[in-house]
């Protein structure tokens, strides 16, 4: 594997070796911190789109194994502002970095940059389409809590047609045995060709029998109106009364950031694990730089 595009990529062999392997890379930060592999490495983190989860992990990860990072964190003091390319950025920065991490908000990005690109890119956002690599982490981090995938119950709550990270999980988890279900207003409706989901419109029907919450935010930069995101904005909230109709085994996710979704005083429920998610995201990046560049 040359690039990380899209989740298509992966068959359930590919995501056991590299879970395998975030494993270890776990237990290498955990008890040394990380260790100098890739150093005289270079990678570059080139986002399009704001980010502090999936940019700061990557350069976290890059940095354990002993690499170095250039952030381009906002297009608009680049050249992008003069009207370069896509693809002669890419250009450009391949002759500096051995690694390219590109979140951009049209669909197809990623893969328009691999043609351009000499050097592995990986797809960190593409608009509404996939996130990859939050998938990856979602999936390690559910099967870190319940120690299983097969036979789980997932339920995918809010803006699931803009969502990408529900995108990419869905598929993901289409090579597993799961039932997945769909809280969301109509009009921010699973797009079916993402997979096939069990749709409700009351949260409270799903969360007894539910074993993985999955809770995204309504995502505003994704409207044409300001009108349009108010009318659906807070149609689903947890708060820890919710949260306590849940089994006691039951998790719940989140890609973060929350903007009201979640109530604060959920993070202390035993349940609450979008935290321990966020951590598991360096093992799963440092895991995927070391696949690339290894």
């Amino acid at each position: 594997m040359k690039n990380v595009i899209s989740i298509d990529q992966f068959t359930k062999q590919d995501i056991d070796n590299l879970f395998a392997t975030a494993r270890t890379m776990k237990t290498l930060v955990e008890t040394k911190g990380g260790d100098d592999r890739f150093r005289h490495k270079v990678s570059t983190n080139l986002f399009y789109e704001p980010s502090t989860r999936t940019s700061s992990s990557f350069a976290a990860a890059m940095y354990r194994l002993g690499g170095q990072v250039i952030s381009i964190n906002d297009v608009n003091y680049s050249s992008v502002s003069k009207g370069e390319t896509l693809e002669d950025t890419i250009r450009t920065l391949e002759q500096y970095s051995d690694l390219i991490v590109l979140r951009h908000p049209q669909v197809g990005a990623a893969k328009r940059a691999v043609q351009a690109s000499q050097v592995p890119i990986i797809n960190a956002g593409d608009g509404v389409g996939e996130h990859p690599t939050q998938a990856l982490l979602d999936l390690f981090t559910i099967y870190e809590e319940q120690c299983k995938i097969d036979g789980l119950t997932i339920t995918l709550v809010g803006d699931l047609k803009n969502g990408r990270t529900v995108h990419s999980l869905a598929k993901l988890l289409s090579l597993y045995d799961v039932t997945l279900q769909a809280v969301c207003p109509e009009s921010l409706a699973f797009p079916p060709e993402y997979g096939k989901v069990i749709n409700f419109t009351e949260l409270t029907d799903v969360l007894p029998a539910t074993d993985i919450l999955y809770v995204t935010r309504v995502q505003k930069e994704r409207f044409d109106s300001l009108e349009e995101y108010e009318a659906v904005q807070g149609s689903y909230t947890v708060t820890n009364r919710l949260a306590d109709t849940m089994k006691l085994s039951a998790r719940i996710m989140h890609p973060l950031p929350r903007v009201g979704e979640i109530h604060f005083d959920v993070d202390n429920n035993p349940r609450a694990a979008y935290f321990r998610q966020m951590r598991n995201g360096l093992y799963v990046r440092m895991a995927l730089i070391d696949m690339l560049l290894s």
